[in-house]
């Protein structure tokens, strides 16, 4: 294989969403630590490696399934594939091998995992929920994605992703966690929207029924904007439902303030047009990548 190809076969992989997965999955692993779980580094780069390689998957599976899909359309920051197999379609059947391999993987290392560090087998079914709905999302015969339910799917990895860091360092799933992790699921929500706004078009071609293709991008920028209303309440109301000593929920409040504020702002403009549709999609996709960072970062602080 040649320097190029390898080139193409990384562009593939759409590694911006990485480091998104990454930073939930950081979430769940210091709210463990605020929870007096004992960091062990072991536990977590296993735990993350066999998400990793479930979240990478995804890439390379979506773009084989979307394969007609993206012909309508060219990939943006955020959305649209990578563009790679359209220009390159003797790299499909690597793809398809290739997310295979690496579906696997990940379920090989969370078996590994859950034996080695004593888990319970709640890690291990979080890591097969999470590969079981990243090749489903478009491929048959669920295709989550064609039949209305890539919102659902994508809403449940809010609680899959950070679910997954939880576990790995504090050993079970608690109400403390699933507390937590009701706005995350619906930011989850705001982002998978904002992903589809720009592909409106394109996915009406190409026979996807998404809420965008449904009821137009005004109506996906309401939905994202009352997606993050929704968290910015669940923060505010935290203190209510639950106690976790470290941590001050108006400071989380205030962090959910930014990705409501673009949220909202998006829904004022009432934008149908696609470019200026993708400029606001992108924002708000960047906003809650911005609140989750403050979010770890603010974490960090308080460990």
């Amino acid at each position: 294989m040649n320097f190029n190809n390898t080139l193409k076969i990384v562009r593939l992989g759409r590694l911006q969403f990485i480091l998104g997965g990454f930073l939930f999955f950081c979430a769940g692993t210091l709210l463990a630590l605020l929870l007096n779980a004992q960091f062990n580094l072991e536990k977590f780069i296993m735990g993350y490696a066999a998400l990793f390689a479930a979240h990478l998957s995804v890439s390379y599976s979506n773009d084989y399934f979307d394969f007609e899909v993206d012909q309508f359309q060219k990939p943006t920051r955020f959305s649209g594939g990578s563009g790679v197999l359209v220009t390159n379609p003797e790299l499909r059947e690597f793809s398809k091998n290739f997310a295979l391999f690496l579906m696997g993987l990940s379920i090989f290392l969370a078996i590994i995992t859950t034996i080695l560090f004593q888990l319970p087998v709640s890690f291990f079914i979080l890591i097969l929920s999470g590969n079981l709905l990243g090749w489903y999302y478009s491929a048959p015969p669920l295709k989550l994605s064609y039949n209305g339910l890539s919102e659902l799917a994508t809403a449940l990895t809010g609680f899959i992703v950070p679910g997954i860091g939880y576990v790995v360092l504090m050993g079970k799933l608690d109400i403390n966690f699933i507390i937590f992790a009701i706005p995350l699921i619906f930011y989850e929500l705001l982002f998978i929207i904002n992903v589809e706004i720009p592909d409106m078009e394109a996915d009406s071609f190409g026979g996807k029924k998404t809420a965008i293709v449904t009821y137009g991008r005004h109506f996906g920028f309401i939905i994202g904007a009352i997606a993050a209303l929704i968290a910015t309440l669940s923060f505010f109301f935290m203190p209510l439902i639950t106690n976790i000593p470290p941590i001050n929920w108006g400071m989380l409040f205030i962090f959910s303030l930014v990705p409501l504020g673009f949220g909202i702002l998006s829904a004022r403009k009432k934008s149908i047009k696609k470019k200026s549709a993708l400029k606001l999609a992108n924002y708000n996709i960047l906003s809650l990548s911005v609140f989750i960072i403050m979010v770890n970062t603010y974490f960090i602080y308080l460990i």
